[in-house]
């Protein structure tokens, strides 16, 4: 009587399902929520990302909310500025680079706030992308004087 064992042993990568990490809760993080920048201005976005296995990609999006829609991530609301229609708004939109490999990255990227643009309400959306291809997003409201 023949005896058939399969003895090779499962050796592949476990599948990760883990939505990655946006950690703006550390006092040099920023923005947080219901953070002001001037107008002609830089300033430093700062947080901690992370993720179990490995991290992906970075993008920041600056855009208007004269018209009070929400993108909003966070329970504290700020005060918002009576609607308005746009003039010139100011809109960014940046990709920042992560280091191949990391499970933990301290980002940070300076961005500057035009001296001409619409002063007001914007949303600052952080989205971040592990190396599989899961996001998480953060959306912070931010006043522009």
């Amino acid at each position: 009587m023949l005896v058939l064992s399969n003895c090779s042993k499962d050796t592949a990568e476990p599948i990760d399902t883990i939505y990655p990490e946006i950690n703006t809760g550390a006092n040099d993080a920023f923005p947080k929520q219901c953070s002001v920048v001037k107008r002609g201005d830089k300033f430093v976005f700062r947080a901690l990302l992370s993720d179990n296995v490995q991290l992906g990609s970075l993008n920041l999006d600056i855009h208007h909310n004269f018209d009070h829609h929400t993108h909003s991530t966070e329970l504290e609301e700020c005060n918002l500025a009576p609607v308005k229609q746009p003039v010139k708004p100011f809109l960014l939109i940046k990709n920042v680079a992560i280091p191949a490999g990391q499970k933990s990255y301290q980002a940070s990227a300076e961005i500057q706030v035009p001296a001409d643009v619409d002063p007001g309400d914007y949303h600052f959306m952080i989205r971040l992308t592990d190396k599989e291809g899961w996001q998480t997003i953060k959306g912070l409201s931010i006043k522009i004087q």
